[in-house]
């Protein structure tokens, strides 16, 4: 076996390639990147195409920087920049980071800054960072940009760390001696705590490291790393695959006790990850509870992210490539290609996924380079899902007769694309007339994490994209009030007037839709609607399999019984994952086809039915030969060895 990571080589094809009057001062190795620092950027606009040919020919990704000499004054490149972009671009914001020779523009419409990349850099020595400014303001994204810019030189000193690992020489599997081992951390036969050990004789990687919302903060809502015996600053990297708590909301536990290494992850789920992590915070401490890690984790989680676009080949490590692809379970969900070694192993791990179009996303990417191991969800498993049109209707007519008898709807959401499609879905039914005007009541994270959606439209379908990119915002309406502050709860609870309430969490494992349940249960008028999973040991699941009576221990200390008359309901139809069609039709068109097929996240009844459903459809699946394995709790699979 061969490793193509030969820095002698690298060196010597950028140095041959970059033209003399680029005038290059140094090469550095940031993160899966190569830095290549000029002086002279001009060739960029003589000679653009070299980078990409020499990214082609190393098969690395590269990124122009300059040297801090020729770095302009910033009043002086403001002015420049006004000069040059078109006001329609509708420019927001400008930032200099001055450790990585960076101009931050935040535009409405980042294409038409995007045209002028070159020219910005060669005649202001500043790299553009081109961001598109949300819709609707997001103050998570304004932290964001603000860390990165406050501790960019730690976040240089980090990259470099990270690049000087990635590149280092390898040890083990240059001689021949290796192999790929799977160890399953959590998700075996629940859904929860999704955490992944993958290891090669060079590299030990997690993918996600996720909580099980159904038990608290028990050992057993966490991954056991702790079994094994794993120490955090052992571990390379880890993968995030999307932002939801069972899938990240244990990654910055590890932070705490030494993990230094990066995290891959898209540039949506990075946004959406901080918010869902500081939402967790604030919610665990408001309980009266101690949160397993602190807000310094987090915001050390964020300097260690490194974020990757679908579709883009990266090495994370000396042996093992790294590509992401679209998942269609919420915005930036990502699929994980493992390319380990040269085509030694390769390993397909779905995260949650849907096969399937929705309001919001396309359905999942199928077709990868090579593919040895699958390993995928099967929440869904055992069970079809209604199509979504019928999931729709039973949505707009349960709103429909509650609001003739006078009653209040409460949808308990996840924030995170549940909510998002249940507002275009609103939005567009009043518009249209298929249910009256009436006050659509926001609360939780929401606003947030919609803003998110709208900076990302080439993210979403086909027609939010075009929608958002005339400026029109698919997830709002006249009658829709954003809420914050808890006062106005009551209040909206006793009016007369009917309403529709959204609000987090989806499970009701804590925040504001576990106030409006206790509200409005006893009043049999109402109507509480779940539109995504249960999972099992949540209020929401024991209310949903018909649960009727709910002891809550209130701020005094003693146990309040709250008797449950408002109609209940679940709509499996707006789920984000596959249903037991899908996941077959899945297995049918993904190409190449694996030979070993790993079951995980989904409850016991759903993978075993899932697996011999597989086994007896092998044939017209295409995958007559494959292995199929239900994995337990801590069990390994060595998936490919060469000693």
């Amino acid at each position: 076996m061969s490793f193509n990571i030969d820095l002698t080589y690298i060196r010597s094809v950028i140095l041959k390639s970059i033209p003399p009057s680029a005038q290059l001062t140094r090469l550095e190795f940031e993160g899966s990147e190569i830095a290549i620092y000029v002086k002279n950027p001009q060739f960029l606009l003589e000679q653009g195409n070299v980078v990409a040919q020499i990214a082609k020919l190393i098969k690395k990704r590269i990124v122009v920087r300059t040297d801090p000499s020729i770095r302009k004054p910033e009043k002086e490149v403001r002015e420049y920049l006004r000069s040059i972009i078109p006001p329609e671009a509708g420019v927001e914001d400008i930032e200099f980071d001055h450790v990585l020779g960076e101009v931050v523009i935040i535009a409405k419409n980042p294409d038409l800054v995007e045209s002028k990349s070159r020219e910005i850099i060669v005649y202001t020595g500043w790299r553009p960072r081109i961001v598109r400014a949300p819709l609707l303001r997001s103050r998570i994204l304004e932290e964001i940009t603000k860390s990165y810019l406050m501790r960019s030189d730690y976040r240089l000193r980090f990259l470099r760390e990270v690049g000087e690992n990635i590149y280092r020489e390898v040890l083990l599997a240059k001689n021949g001696n290796n192999f790929v081992r799977v160890t399953f951390l959590g998700a075996t036969q629940e859904v929860g705590r999704s955490a992944i050990l993958v290891e090669t004789a060079e590299t030990k990687l997690l993918l996600d490291f996720g909580l099980n919302p159904g038990r608290g903060l028990s050992p057993n809502a966490f991954p056991r790393a702790d079994l094994l015996g794993i120490d955090p600053e052992d571990i390379d990297a880890i993968i995030v695959t999307h932002a939801h708590l069972d899938h990240v909301g244990l990654v910055p536990y590890l932070f705490k006790y030494g993990f230094k290494g990066a995290v891959y992850m898209t540039e949506a789920t990075r946004d959406l990850v901080v918010l869902l992590l500081k939402d967790f915070l604030e919610i665990t401490e408001r309980e009266g509870k101690e949160p397993p890690f602190t807000l310094a984790d987090v915001e050390k989680m964020l300097l260690h992210t490194i974020t990757l676009k679908y579709n883009v080949v990266t090495d994370i490590a000396p042996d093992i490539r790294l590509t992401l692809y679209n998942a269609g379970h919420i915005l930036g969900s990502a699929i994980v290609h493992l390319h380990i070694g040269n085509g030694f192993h390769n390993i397909v791990y779905t995260g949650d996924m849907k096969f399937g179009r929705t309001r919001l996303l396309d359905r999942a990417d199928y077709e990868f380079p090579r593919v040895d191991t699958l390993i995928m969800e099967s929440t869904y498993g055992a069970t079809d899902q209604p199509k979504r049109e019928e999931a729709e209707e039973q949505l707009l007519q349960i709103i429909r007769k509650t609001y003739e008898r006078g009653g209040k709807v409460l949808i308990p959401t996840l924030a995170v694309g549940r909510a998002q499609e249940i507002l275009v879905i609103l939005a567009d039914a009043m518009r249209m007339g298929k249910i009256p005007k009436m006050p659509v009541y926001i609360e939780g994270m929401i606003h947030e994490v919609t803003a998110i959606h709208t900076m990302y439209p080439e993210l979403l379908s086909k027609d939010l994209e075009k929608r958002i990119r005339s400026n029109e915002n698919p997830f709002d309406f006249e009658t829709f009030v954003r809420l914050e502050g808890r006062e106005p709860r009551t209040e909206i609870v006793e009016s007369s007037e009917p309403a529709i309430i959204i609000a987090t969490s989806g499970m009701l494992t804590g925040g504001p839709a576990v106030e409006y349940f206790k509200l409005m249960a006893p009043n049999p008028n109402n109507s509480m609607i779940f539109v995504n999973y249960q999972v099992e040991g949540t209020l929401g699941r024991r209310i949903r399999d018909g649960a009727r009576e709910i002891a809550f221990v209130n701020e005094q200390g003693k146990v309040e019984i709250v008797k449950v008359k408002m109609e209940v309901y679940a709509i499996e139809g707006f789920s984000g994952h596959s249903d037991r069609t899908q996941l077959l039709d899945y297995i049918k068109h993904i190409q190449p086809k694996p030979s070993k097929i790993i079951l995980v996240h989904g409850e016991k009844k759903a993978i075993t039915s899932l697996a011999r459903e597989i086994e007896k459809r092998g044939k017209s699946l295409g995958i007559e030969e494959a292995v199929v394995l239900v994995p337990n709790i801590l069990d390994s699979y060595t998936l490919a060895y060469n000693m």
